[in-house]
């Protein structure tokens, strides 16, 4: 079920059998030569709306721009600071568990977002008591990172190995070849560039880093791997959201 597809009745109909709800969130920016600037989100959005599907739970409309910030040296890159990502993710939650949702499940495409996530979960649950919101001590808050799934990172290493790298990664860009076979990219790559250089602002990532990738090929990448990625990541994302669920059920 998608929210911006449902009616309000609906949606209160659906918080009468489950207080859980999957929120989408990714990111807008330079994924190397090849790989589409949209490719955190789209990623993220497929996922979780499979997820969904399987499960037949609420998915929010997915969350574009994260923080990307040492990114913005790219044209196209679109970036929130940590602080405004942390108001954003606050302000969600808050109109979601007035009306009575309590399980946050974020499905999140970007390795950037982590950090910022888990402060703004910190943050959510000091808000909510401070506004004495009846359901404030339920709520809880999860990210669930599709590109640390353990069955993806295992496929890959068989199918890339050393290759793989950290960013405009080919698994990632095989997902958005797989979603989108129209939009899949053709450029010269020059030998990848090691990926052990630590993040700091934008200016050193591009100097570091001069076409955008971090120690990958994605010219590895195929549509055809981007369809085992995103079965392996619905399947193993869907049991941890089922498991996050009922995890009070079961204590």
């Amino acid at each position: 079920m998608l929210l911006h597809l449902c009616t309000w009745p609906e949606v209160e109909a659906y918080l009468n059998r489950s207080g859980g709800i999957i929120l989408p969130i990714g990111s807008t920016e330079q994924h190397g030569p090849t790989g589409l600037i949209g490719t955190d989100a789209i990623c993220a959005e497929a996922i979780a709306k499979g997820v969904g599907e399987a499960i037949n739970g609420m998915v929010c409309p997915t969350i574009n721009v994260g923080m990307a910030l040492h990114h913005t040296a790219f044209p196209g890159t679109i970036s929130l600071r940590p602080t405004t990502l942390i108001q954003l993710i606050r302000d969600y939650i808050t109109c979601l568990a007035k009306a009575g949702f309590i399980k946050f499940f974020f499905i999140n495409g970007h390795g950037g977002n982590i950090a910022t996530l888990k402060a703004a979960f910190a943050e959510t649950y000091a808000h909510l008591a401070d506004l004495n919101i009846a359901n404030a001590s339920q709520v809880q808050c999860q990210v669930g990172n599709w590109f640390m799934c353990g069955s993806v990172y295992k496929l890959a290493k068989e199918l890339y190995g050393n290759q793989e790298g950290s960013h405009a990664t080919p698994s990632e860009v095989a997902l958005t070849q797989y979603l989108y076979p129209e939009a899949i990219k053709q450029a010269p790559l020059a030998d990848p560039v090691s990926a052990e250089h630590k993040i700091y602002g934008a200016a050193d990532f591009r100097r570091r880093y001069p076409d955008g990738r971090m120690g990958s090929n994605p010219a590895l990448a195929t549509p055809e791997h981007g369809k085992q990625f995103y079965d392996l990541a619905v399947k193993e994302l869907s049991n941890a959201y089922l498991e996050f669920l009922n995890a009070d059920a079961k204590s």
